[in-house]
């Protein structure tokens, strides 16, 4: 690593990956990695990464069958997600999970966040040598992503680090353009003795998304009866031929603190108890909009042109938080009392539509919060706790629970069980929207969406599973006709995902299923009832001195047919349908091999669609991708 040290000839050390508690692949443990032989002053455990939430994992140059999970442009596991032909463009749901929502109501226009980088998506880092990671992926037809990352300690207690990914592809199928960026800065400084401590990042991020409203209803049929004069599919006409969106969002961040009070135990030489005051900062802009030359009154309904110089929605969003935290004895761990007073505004510039009705351009508010947050570690459990309450009947009024018990027992497994308790506004978009178009305009006045999750979660060398029971009351969906509206009868809804492995020699069967029921809500909320993930593959050392490891495979997925909600490009939100059922199997190969420090990766998607069923599709109108040869790899650099 970073030229000190150097990869051992020998002693293959297989090691075993497991799943973390919070279904996140735990970056320590990896198969495919080699003996490390140190020869400098710094090890592998030196370079640490840093969520938000202050858990530390290091950089991992290993391989497995979970980083090819991880491989994809939102570098995340996309088990219970459906995703369009393009890479960048949004995804349809395959399942739902409610047991890390935000706080606050958001923005809204939820297809185009699927790439938006939350403040818990930010990581920081804390490197003893300048460290960089590349992360490269062909595009659909034309394009490519990137994804660079270069971080470096200017001190012992001094980080910095710059971030940009950026997406440009072209598509299969016509007006299918995707062009996204995100970037990112982070610095974090701890005094000599850690009495002050700060950190902070900046995000900027945009997305541009060419909107072709899908298949029109004569190339559906060319389509689906796999005419041979449209095998190129840009050949095939859509519904519209000149509209795009934009979404653009930027965001910074501060967090500090001092401490007042400190006292150590004598014989361990820890912290004992503290007094810490703190100030956390947040300010975050939104804009989004639908543009479009060509009127398309046959899809969208009557228009009334605008000449506003602005037709898109935009939201602030202030907050500051003033924290008081301390740990002792007497609390079992560490507590922390926080007042957050929040500003938010959101809304357009004028009236779009001289049919409308809406009579308030901007939705605005200013509310303070009251909450707590408790962490504790009893033998071996780990308990947590984050609870808060806005007072009020504002638009951001409500509250928030969230508790969690984790009990570990070695290395051979860990339970954990989690409780949400959430009631607060619906999005921004379904109280106030405007559009040219007659049938986009409303104002709404609805009540808080409540939600009650419950769940649990079992981690082992034998078997990961989690169960989740979730209740919702005033769901909040956009109907067949595109307009909001609130469930008046409760949601209820399980989920059951169990993850197991074998292997046998050098071969290994990885097997995800996830087994879901609506019991109640089942007309407004759609889910399969089944998926299921299947990879076999090998796993190996080639050449002399274990040159290269490989992981060699094919994936089957598979989900039940269900009615799957349908893509209204206008509103950047999918909408119930009852036309159309989706449900279909894929396979996909791959080729993995770790060089050293480099993973390179080879996938066919979607191999057998060739000569298979033309029922493949991501929302109704929408066709999922045809055969399409991926190649990508990911690089780090330790100088």
């Amino acid at each position: 690593m970073h030229g000190q040290r150097k990869l051992g000839a020998g002693a293959k050390r297989e090691k075993t990956t497991r799943i973390g508690l919070d279904g996140k692949v735990d970056t320590l443990n990896t198969t495919g990695s080699k003996k490390v032989i140190l020869s400098g002053k710094t090890k592998w455990t030196d370079y640490k990464i840093i969520s938000h939430s202050r858990d530390t994992t290091y950089i991992d140059t290993t391989l497995s069958i979970k980083k090819d999970y991880l491989f994809n442009y939102l570098r995340t596991d996309n088990f219970e997600k459906l995703a369009f032909h393009n890479q960048g463009q949004t995804f349809n749901n395959l399942g739902y999970s409610y047991d890390n929502i935000l706080r606050l109501p958001d923005f809204g226009f939820t297809a185009k966040q699927v790439s938006y980088l939350e403040v818990d998506d930010i990581k920081y880092f804390n490197v003893p040598t300048p460290t960089t990671e590349i992360i490269y992926r062909t595009g659909l037809q034309q394009g490519q992503v990137v994804d660079a990352i270069f971080t470096l300690n200017f001190s012992r207690r001094l980080n910095v680090s710059l971030s940009y990914k950026g997406l440009r592809s072209l598509g299969a199928y016509r007006n299918a353009l995707v062009s996204n960026g995100n970037f990112r800065g982070t610095f974090r400084y701890q005094s000599k003795n850690n009495q002050y401590e700060i950190r902070g990042h900046l995000a900027s991020q945009d997305f541009y998304h060419q909107e072709n409203g899908g298949l029109t209803a004569s190339s559906l049929d060319n389509f689906i009866n796999d005419d041979p004069n449209y095998e190129q599919r840009s050949r095939l006409d859509v519904n519209l031929n000149d509209a795009f969106s934009q979404f653009d969002a930027t965001r910074v961040y501060l967090e500090h603190s001092y401490t007042l009070l400190r006292k150590k135990d004598t014989l361990t030489d820890k912290d004992f108890s503290n007094l810490k005051v703190g100030h956390i900062l947040t300010s975050e802009n939104k804009s989004y909009g639908f543009n479009q030359t060509t009127i398309t009154t046959a899809i969208f309904g009557n228009q009334n042109a605008t000449d506003a110089s602005n037709t898109n929605a935009e939201s602030r969003l202030t907050n500051n938080e003033l924290n008081l935290e301390f740990n002792s004895k007497y609390v079992l761990g560490q507590f922390k009392a926080k007042v957050n007073l929040t500003n938010y505004t959101y809304g357009y510039d004028t009236i779009l539509n001289k049919n409308s009705n809406i009579n308030t351009l901007k939705l605005e508010s200013a509310a303070v919060s009251f909450g707590a947050d408790w962490n504790a570690r009893i033998k071996n459990f780990n308990l947590n706790a984050d609870a808060s309450i806005t007072p009020g009947t504002g638009r951001l009024s409500g509250n928030y629970l969230k508790g969690t018990a984790v009990y570990e027992k070695d290395s051979l497994f860990a339970i954990k069980g989690s409780i949400v308790i959430s009631s607060k506004s619906p999005n921004f978009n379904t109280l106030l929207h405007q559009s040219s178009y007659d049938d986009y305009n409303w104002q709404h006045n609805f009540s808080n969406v409540n939600i009650r999750d419950l769940g649990f979660l079992l981690s082992s060398k034998w078997l990961n599973g989690s169960v989740h029971f979730t209740n919702i009351d005033n769901y909040t969906y956009f109907n067949q006709d595109s307009k909001p509206q609130q469930f008046e009868n409760q949601i209820t809804y399980l989920k059951l995902k169990v993850n197991r492995e074998f292997k046998f020699w050098k071969f290994a069967l990885d097997n995800t299923i996830m087994y879901q029921n609506v019991s109640n809500g089942s007309s407004v909320f759609r889910v399969p009832e089944l998926v299921t993930r299947n990879t076999i593959y090998y796993a190996d050392h080639w050449f002399k001195k274990d040159a290269m490891f490989v992981n060699i495979g094919v994936t089957f997925k598979y989900f039940s047919e269900y009615n799957a909600n349908a893509y209204n490009p206008l509103l950047a939100e999918f909408r119930l349908q009852d036309e159309e059922t989706i449900g279909f199997p894929t396979f996909d190969v791959f080729f993995n091999a770790k060089v050293r420090r480099t993973r390179l990766y080879l996938k066919v998607d979607n191999v057998t669609s060739g000569f298979t069923k033309k029922n493949y599709f991501s929302a109704p109108t929408y066709p999922y991708r045809d055969f399409t040869v991926r190649f990508g790899l990911v690089w780090n650099w330790f100088i």
